[in-house]
């Protein structure tokens, strides 16, 4: 069961309209892929809006996106470092990863992910190739990189010192 009192800070990385869901430009032109990115987004969102455990809920993106909670201006360094950066301004908060194409996320989702942050100092939510990562908790205090990219899991799973978990749902 989830500690009482144990609260979390969303994070979800948005990347600017006209470069989502590029892998997609074959089957849609650029307003059909920023409007499924949009729709995408906004369900993440209200997943983590809905959840008891999150008291804060911010984005990380170019361009302030609408219904997002607090914006956090993406200075075009790359996600990982933009991530590091966010998080060294929350110190001492327990941040919660979630990326913004999640179709499939719901609040137990989330439950999942935080009850595992019980017993572990990092918690990944693995892609469905098991090469990526689409969702992670880090413990306020743990020393952690952010690695998102190409083999992100096993980047993320092998940070030194720590005692990492991986929570696999669809």
């Amino acid at each position: 069961v989830h500690s009482p009192g144990m609260t979390w800070t969303a994070i979800v990385p948005l990347k600017p309209p006209g470069s989502r869901k590029t892998r997609l430009s074959e089957r849609l032109d650029p307003m059909a892929r920023n409007a499924l990115s949009e729709a995408l987004f906004a369900h993440v969102i209200g997943v983590l809006s809905r959840h008891r455990a999150i008291d804060d809920l911010r984005t990380l993106s170019p361009v302030p996106p609408p219904g997002a909670g607090l914006w956090h201006a993406d200075e075009g360094r790359g996600l990982n470092p933009e991530l590091g950066a966010l998080r060294a301004r929350l110190e001492g908060r327990n941040l919660l990863v979630v990326h913004a194409d999640l179709p499939l996320i719901d609040e137990s989702d989330i439950d999942a992910l935080i009850m595992a942050a019980d017993d572990a100092d990092i918690v990944v939510a693995p892609d469905r190739a098991g090469l990526g990562t689409n969702a992670l908790c880090v413990r306020a205090g743990v020393p952690f990189t952010f690695h998102f990219g190409p083999d992100s899991l096993a980047r993320h799973r092998e940070t030194p010192g720590c005692r990492v978990t991986m929570v696999d749902r669809p």
